[in-house]
């Protein structure tokens, strides 16, 4: 069992940056379990940024070159670099860790405007 909660969301006008973070209840040994999503209103959940086998990293095409994933030092917080935000990302961003199974926070609210 691991408790994730996330931080770091709020209000930006388009161009502007956020740096998330998702401070999990213990250590994470395995990185490739760790990821970001997010679900905007009347959509699916979607995947942002994940790390997959060996630390390597995979990003949605519409993030790609903006979001970057990390791993904090002490290896129990993940975080996501948000840069020239746009309106199109406003949505709920949750931190998903998967260990046996899927694993969420209670998410933040990341507001784009025009």
């Amino acid at each position: 069992q691991v408790q994730l909660v996330e931080s770091g969301g709020g209000l930006v006008q388009a161009g502007g940056s956020l740096r998330l973070s998702c401070a999990a209840s213990r250590t994470i040994f395995s990185i490739n379990v760790m990821g970001w999503y997010r679900q905007a209103p009347g959509k699916e959940r979607e995947l942002v940024a994940a790390f997959t086998v060996g630390g390597a990293t995979n990003y949605a095409d519409a993030v790609k070159g903006r979001f970057t994933i990390s791993r904090g030092n002490a290896k129990n917080t993940v975080y996501l670099q948000m840069n020239s935000l746009k309106p199109e990302d406003t949505a709920v961003y949750y931190c998903k860790a998967h260990l046996g199974y899927d694993h969420w926070g209670q998410g933040t609210q990341v507001t784009v405007s025009s």
